[in-house]
C-alpha cells in the first residue's frame, strides 16, 4: 500500500499589503478636521477676534492730553535715539563750555536738594518754599562731557545720585557704580561734600570720586567713540518727575509731577587744554511743559564768584517707558491676542475630547492601534493648523495696527525688520504650541469643559493678571517664568539696557518688558507642551481608552 505524502503550498494572496504609516495617519486627522464645520469657523474666528481687538485701540482712543496752557497737546513727538538708534530721554540742565583735546573737569557738590510739585494739587505752587521736599532717588548732580547739545548725543558723566551711589555713566545704556560708593544727594551737603572728577585721553574716559578733593578712587574707564576732539564739558543737574506710571491692560494711568534739583557746585577746575571756555545754559524755560506751577520746574544757573547754583529737571537715560498713551510698540497690535488664543484653545480641545464624548476614540484606535501615533497626528494637524492661523492674524494686525496709530498721531517705537518679523512668526509658534498643549490635556482630562479651563487657566490667566497690573510687578514676573504664558515674551519688542540701572526698575509686564527673553520664554512653553503630550501618550497607552 502507498502512502501519500505530498502536501498543498500554501495559500499567497496576490495582493500587496499597504503599510499603515504615519502620513496616512495625519492626512486622515487632518479630513476629520477640515470636515467639521465648526472647528474650521473656530479658528477663523480666533484669527478675526485677533485683528478686531487689535485695531479697536487705534479706532476708539482718542488723545486726551492737554498742555499746561489749557490747550489740546499736538501729535506724539518722537523721542530722540541715542548712539545706538535706540530711544533716549535727554533732557536737563547743561552748564557747559566747549573744551578740544584731551584734559580734565573737577568740582565740589556741595549741596543738593530736592523740590516736586504737589500730585493734584488745587493751587500752583508760587515758589519753591510752597513745594514738597526731597530729592528723587535718581536726580543727578555732576561732571559731563557730551559731543553737542543736540538730544541723544553720546556722552560721559560723573555723577552724585539722590540715592543710589555716586556713578560713571555713558551713551544712555552704562551706569558703572563708584566701589563702595554709597554716598547720596540727600547725605551731600557743605560739611559732607561730594568730589568729582573726569578726564579725557583719545576716546579714553576715565571718573574719580572723593571725598575731601585730595584722595581719589577710580570709578572705571570707558572707551566712548563719536565724541568729537571738539566737545562740551561742564556741570549737569536732573530731576526725574516723581510720583508714578501705572501700566493697565491697553493703557497707561499717570500719577507723576515734574520734580526739581537745585545743585551747588565749587572748586570747578580744568586741566589740560580745557581751559578759557566761557560757560551757557538752555533757554529757561525748557521744562515748562507740565501743568500749572510747573514753570518754577525751569532749567537756569547762577553764578557768583566760583560758586555755581544750577536748577534741573528732566531726566538722562534709556527710555523705558514701554508703550502707553501716545507711544506705542509694534506688539500693541496683538493685544487680542490672549482672545484669539481662547477661541483657538476651545477648537483644539474638542478636536480630542469629541471623539470621547461621542465614543468614536474606540473606533480611532481600533482602526490605528498605535495609540502614540493617532495623539502624535493629531498634534501635528492641529499645530500646523493654529501656526497658520497665527501667522495671518499677526502678519496682519502688526502692520495694520502700527499704520492706523501713525495715522492718529502717535509715535511708534522703533523696530527692525527682524525684530517685526520675530514677533509675528513667534506669535504663530506659540498659538501652535498652545493648540498642542491643549490637545494633550484634552486627551489627559476627556472632558471638553475641564480641559479649555485648565488651559486657559495656565496659560491665558497668568497674562492677563500680569499685564494687566493685578498684580504686584514681582509676582507677574514670577507668573510669566514659571508657566506655560511664558511664551509671549516672544512678543516683546522693546528694548532692555542690563547695564543701565536706573532703566530695570521699570521692567515691568504691564509696561511690556518680560522676565525672559523671547526665544527663552517661548522654550518654556515648549517644555510644558512637551511634558503634557509625554503624560498623554503614556496614559493614553496604558488605559482602556
Amino acid at each position: 500500500m502507498t502512502t501519500n505524502t505530498e502536501t498543498s503550498a500554501p495559500y499567497r494572496s496576490t495582493v500587496v499589503t499597504g503599510r499603515d504609516g504615519f502620513l496616512p495617519l495625519v492626512r486622515s486627522e487632518w479630513t476629520k478636521f477640515r470636515t467639521v464645520r465648526g472647528w474650521v469657523i473656530g479658528m477663523a474666528s480666533a484669527a478675526l477676534i485677533t485683528v478686531l481687538i487689535g485695531i479697536l485701540g487705534p479706532l476708539g482712543s482718542n488723545s486726551q492730553c492737554v498742555s499746561s496752557t489749557g490747550h489740546a497737546c499736538g501729535p506724539a513727538q518722537s523721542p530722540p535715539l541715542g548712539p545706538d538708534g535706540e530711544p533716549v530721554t535727554d533732557d536737563f540742565s547743561f552748564v557747559h563750555q566747549g573744551v578740544t583735546g584731551d584734559g580734565s573737569i573737577t568740582v565740589r557738590l556741595s549741596s543738593m536738594l530736592g523740590y516736586h510739585l504737589a500730585l493734584n494739587a488745587a493751587d500752583p505752587a508760587k515758589s519753591l518754599a510752597d513745594m514738597p521736599r526731597g530729592l528723587q532717588p535718581w536726580a543727578r548732580g555732576g561732571v559731563i562731557v557730551k559731543a553737542g547739545t543736540t538730544p541723544g548725543a553720546p556722552y560721559v558723566a560723573v555723577v552724585a545720585t539722590g540715592a543710589n551711589g555716586v556713578r560713571m555713566e555713558s551713551n544712555f545704556t552704562s551706569s558703572k557704580l563708584a566701589p563702595g560708593g554709597t554716598a547720596t544727594g540727600s547725605a551731600i551737603s557743605p560739611s559732607s561734600p561730594q568730589w568729582l572728577r573726569l578726564s579725557r585721553t583719545g576716546d579714553s574716559f576715565t571718573g574719580y570720586e572723593s571725598a575731601d578733593g585730595a584722595h581719589w578712587t577710580a570709578i572705571g574707564t570707558e572707551t566712548v567713540a563719536g565724541i568729537p576732539a571738539s566737545a562740551q564739558a561742564g556741570m549737569l543737574v536732573s530731576s526725574p518727575d516723581h510720583g508714578s506710571i501705572t501700566h493697565q491692560f491697553g493703557g497707561t494711568s499717570v500719577d507723576s509731577s515734574p520734580s526739581l534739583a537745585v545743585a551747588t557746585f565749587d572748586h570747578l577746575g580744568f586741566t589740560g587744554s580745557w581751559t578759557g571756555g566761557t560757560f551757557t545754559a538752555p533757554p529757561a524755560g525748557q521744562q515748562d511743559n507740565g501743568p500749572a506751577g510747573s514753570a518754577l520746574m525751569q532749567n537756569t544757573y547762577t553764578r557768583s564768584g566760583g560758586v555755581f547754583s544750577v536748577h534741573g529737571s528732566g531726566d538722562i537715560s534709556p527710555d523705558t517707558s514701554g508703550s502707553g498713551g501716545d507711544r506705542k510698540s509694534i506688539e500693541s497690535g496683538l493685544i487680542g491676542a490672549f482672545a484669539g488664543l481662547i477661541a483657538l484653545v476651545v477648537v483644539a480641545t474638542m478636536f480630542i475630547t469629541s471623539e470621547y464624548r461621542r465614543g468614536l476614540i474606540r473606533t480611532t484606535l481600533s482602526a490605528t492601534p498605535r495609540r502614540g501615533s493617532v495623539l502624535a497626528a493629531k498634534s501635528v494637524v492641529i499645530a500646523a493648523v493654529a501656526f497658520v492661523v497665527g501667522l495671518a492674524a499677526a502678519g496682519t494686525a502688526v502692520p495694520l495696527v502700527k499704520s492706523m496709530e501713525i495715522g492718529k498721531g502717535r509715535y511708534v517705537l522703533p523696530a527692525s525688520t527682524a525684530t517685526e518679523l520675530r514677533v509675528i512668526v513667534g506669535t504663530a509658534v506659540l498659538l501652535a504650541l498652545v493648540a498642542v498643549f491643549a490637545v494633550a490635556v484634552g486627551t489627559l482630562l476627556r472632558r471638553g469643559a475641564g480641559a479649555v479651563a485648565a488651559v486657559i487657566a495656565m496659560v491665558v490667566l497668568p497674562y492677563v493678571l500680569a499685564v494687566a497690573s493685578v498684580l504686584p510687578a514681582g509676582t507677574s514676573q514670577w507668573l510669566l517664568r514659571l508657566t506655560p504664558a511664558a511664551g509671549f515674551a516672544v512678543q516683546q519688542s522693546l528694548l532692555e539696557y542690563p547695564g543701565y540701572a536706573q532703566a530695570t526698575s521699570g521692567y515691568t509686564p504691564a509696561a511690556g518688558y518680560y522676565p525672559l527673553a523671547p526665544w527663552a520664554g517661548l522654550a518654556v512653553t515648549c517644555a510644558y507642551t512637551a511634558v503634557a503630550m509625554g503624560l498623554a501618550t503614556y496614559v493614553l497607552r496604558r488605559r482602556d481608552v
